[in-house]
């Protein structure tokens, strides 16, 4: 079976086992994907409904394409620039084209790795040892002036007085002199 399928904005036609490079697509090597926008699918002269068809695909590579030469030029004035771009694609193996089922399975991975990925990080919590803060010594010296030196706490009411204080004044706006009425000479 056969599907034309539509990533990073280009059409490629794929069958299972076919090995294709498309625009760059979130995920590392070995994860599965699920290529959604299924646009014809068939098999031989056949067309099926496209809209049930699913295509899996199995991350290969992150890889960059073959460098692209940006060269500009404007004769006699001495201008020359030359730039050069890497698009960054990702290779795939297209592992299922079926109907249906194939959406399935890729769900249950990714919820198995979510599984795993809670389970270690509960494990993580419980092993590591639990911190106690250090007890506090009030008869020493140093303690003593720390709690003169402390300042007391602000309220809100407070801190917004402080700052309407802080603020400057607005100027007012400079009065241009008015103009002069000059009447004309010849006006009668």
């Amino acid at each position: 079976m056969f599907a034309v399928v539509r990533t990073g904005g280009k059409q490629y036609r794929v069958a299972a086992g076919d090995k294709i490079a498309v625009e760059k697509l979130a995920g590392e090597a070995g994860d599965t994907i699920t290529l959604g926008d299924v646009l014809l699918a068939g098999e031989g002269d056949s067309v099926a409904d496209a809209s049930k068809v699913t295509v899996s695909a199995e991350i290969i590579a992150q890889a960059k394409s073959e460098k692209v030469v940006v060269f500009k030029k404007r004769r006699r004035h001495n201008y020359r620039r030359k730039a050069g771009h890497r698009q960054q694609l990702t290779l795939l193996r297209i592992t299922d084209v079926g109907e249906g089922s194939a959406k399935k399975a890729p769900a249950k991975k990714a919820e198995a790795k979510k599984a795993d990925a809670d389970a270690k990080a509960t494990e993580a919590e419980a092993k590591a040892p639990a911190k106690k803060a250090p007890a506090k010594k009030a008869d020493t010296a140093e303690a003593k002036p720390a709690a003169k030196k402390a300042a007391p706490k602000k309220t809100a009411a407070t801190s917004k007085a402080a700052e309407e204080k802080k603020a400057p004044a607005k100027k007012a706006a400079a009065k241009k002199p008015a103009a002069k009425k000059t009447e004309d000479k010849n006006e009668g």
